[in-house]
């Protein structure tokens, strides 16, 4: 499916965007990229499931939608934060910005590595 190929080749180009920014110090701008990758995976799989797109940002209910164990409930929920926190500069930033998206960048690797197999069953 062409449509569910491009859509993981996004979340790939996001997910090596977000270690260039995190490897210069671009925090903020990684943990975004992150965001962006695990959305573009999930919504893979959510359009092979469901042969239709889903025009949402949370990853808590893309999450759950596709399929992604809930032993990851707590990191989409915080990766959907960053979506809004690193995007707009009136919401406080998280103290542990970088922690975090060393976090956020080893979570996303997993998920899209996650996405990719299901994505062949």
């Amino acid at each position: 499916m062409k449509e569910v190929d491009r859509w993981v080749a996004k979340a790939e180009k996001d997910l090596a965007a977000a270690r260039i920014n995190f490897e210069v110090g671009l925090f903020d701008v990684a943990s975004f990229l992150c965001q962006q990758a695990v959305e573009k995976a999930l919504k893979a799989v959510h359009i092979k499931k469901f042969r239709k797109l889903k025009k949402i940002h949370d990853l808590v209910v893309l999450g759950r939608e596709a399929g992604l164990p809930e032993r990851y409930l707590g990191y989409y929920k915080e990766l959907t934060g960053a979506y809004i926190y690193t995007r707009y500069p009136e919401v406080p930033e998280t103290r542990n910005i970088e922690e975090n998206s060393r976090g956020f960048l080893a979570w996303s690797e997993e998920v899209i590595e996650w996405t990719k197999k299901r994505l062949r069953e």
